[in-house]
């Protein structure tokens, strides 16, 4: 069976490519076939412009892209005064941005949510979250920028590999995925060119413990990232690297995330003190997260002091998570004490999957400081998410934790699942529910699941809640052993 023959509109397609692509690397097929052609294929019909955009391979896109960019940078002062015709040229290319999205990671699409997607206005010297429409070209070069990170991480990570990380080729399919088969120079091939070319692109990293270097900090520079995550930091160069890092995107960093790694108090110092302003306090961050990665050790009894000024000067801070990181009771109750005594504005909290039984009964509830401690305007008044889960809390901690929980006043959502607190513990937290529910109907969600309830006590507990306008959304007792 013979090949299908091209089209017209394909044929010419080709060319318009591969003159494009080639157009940036070659200067003498540029001059041919310049910036004053690309500006002809901009002024096609709105039909047939639309049929060529949509079709171009990513690079290609890239090059017609910028040029509209750049004239409409010239031709007009501000982005309010771009004339209309220019505009829909705009929103034509971010659909086809999208549509080249969907094709390459059609998985990932559905995992974008519009109201998470956010820029930083650094205007005022304070990192503000602005709310925009999807810039799908931005998701794209960051997604893509991500594949490259990640594709030159399993070489580095071979005992046989030894040079420079930059000097890395990036897979074949990368690359034609971004140029649909067309010939590319070898330097294309090589990660510092796309950290180079799509860096600026790149909101959210992930970077594993390999790329955590010098020269990886040189080639992100032109990055405005927002959210970082760091994979198994272990050893002091790659610490070395994280602050650095951290140290030179801290003006637009928002969101930070450790997973896997080794936090010990000198280290977490390190790299609180890499966050925050030099001579000062302040820092930007509005979530911090630590996952399944010890941050004490122990035999020693330290605390990283750095982290709890962190915790107490985060102007923005909404969210912080300190999950499965081997957290010792002195430590958490630390960690709550300086979020009280700086009435944050906290919204989210999770210590969760740690053993801290008997953190909250170091103060001892007849002595002066906790007295004080209640009596006094000391809260966390943004509250609204409480998350305990798996910490080895007992009916003594329920008890403890009761009287804490009345400085939570706009709590919504509290998990204290997969603790032995039984009944006992059940029924000291009795009094703070009674008190949430009934007058405010603040807090809506609750889960005790695998709590080691008998039916007795879930009973005790439903027959003391006062009778609701409204219900709560949930409340979840599974996995307890309610036998009648």
């Amino acid at each position: 069976m013979s090949e299908e023959v091209p089209s017209l509109f394909a044929l010419c397609l080709k060319a318009i490519t591969s003159a494009i692509i080639h157009g940036e690397f070659f200067t003498d097929i540029f001059e041919c076939y310049g910036y004053d052609h690309l500006q002809d294929i901009l002024d096609l019909p709105s039909d047939l412009l639309d049929s060529v955009v949509i079709n171009l391979p990513p690079l290609a896109l890239q090059t017609l892209h910028n040029v509209l960019i750049d004239d409409c940078m010239e031709k007009f002062r501000t982005p309010g005064e771009i004339h209309g015709r220019k505009r829909g040229r705009y929103e034509n290319f971010n659909i086809a941005w999208k549509i080249l999205f969907r094709k390459r990671w059609p998985e990932d699409l559905r995992k974008i949510d519009p109201r998470k997607y956010i820029t930083t206005d650094d205007s005022a010297g304070i990192h503000n979250s602005v709310k925009g429409p999807l810039d799908w070209q931005q998701l794209f070069w960051e997604k893509h920028l991500q594949n490259c990170l990640d594709d030159a991480a399993e070489r580095a990570l071979l005992p046989s590999f030894y040079g420079r990380i930059g000097e890395l080729r990036t897979s074949n399919s990368i690359i034609n995925a971004i140029s649909h088969g067309e010939n590319m120079l070898d330097e294309c091939f090589r990660l510092s060119y796309h950290c180079d070319r799509f860096g600026c692109y790149a909101r959210c990293l992930r970077l594993q413990n390999v790329l955590c270097a010098v020269e990886i900090c040189e080639m992100l520079r032109s990055c405005k990232l927002q959210k970082l995550i760091f994979i198994r930091i272990i050893s002091k160069t790659q610490v070395d690297g994280v602050c650095m890092l951290l140290n030179h995107h801290r003006k637009t960093l928002l969101s930070l995330e450790f997973s896997h790694c080794q936090l010990y108090p000198t280290v977490m110092n390190k790299i609180c003190s890499s966050l925050c302003e030099e001579g000062s306090l302040i820092h930007g961050i509005q979530s911090f997260c630590v996952k399944s990665s010890p941050i004490s050790e122990s035999k020693s009894s330290s605390i990283p002091t750095c982290l709890l000024s962190f915790l107490s000067s985060g102007r923005l801070l909404e969210s912080v998570c300190f999950s499965d990181t081997k957290m010792q009771p002195k430590f958490a109750k630390m960690i709550l004490d300086t979020l009280l005594s700086s009435s944050s504005d906290l919204v989210t909290l999770e210590i969760s999957e740690n053993n801290i039984s008997g953190w909250l009964s170091k103060i001892e509830r007849q002595s002066k400081d906790f007295r004080s401690l209640l009596g006094s305007d000391a809260s966390l008044k943004s509250l609204t998410v409480l998350n305990l889960r798996g910490s080895n809390l007992h009916s003594n901690d329920a008890e403890d934790l009761g009287h804490i929980l009345v400085k939570m006043p706009c709590l919504k959502s509290l998990d204290i699942s997969d603790n032995p607190i039984t009944d006992e513990g059940i029924r000291s937290l009795i009094p703070y529910f009674v008190r949430a529910l009934g007058k405010t109907n603040l807090l809506s969600n609750v889960k005790l699941e695998n709590c080691n309830l008998s039916s007795g006590g879930v009973i005790e507990l439903l027959r003391s809640l006062p009778s609701l306008e409204e219900p709560l959304n949930m409340l979840s007792i599974a996995d307890n052993h309610l036998v009648l």
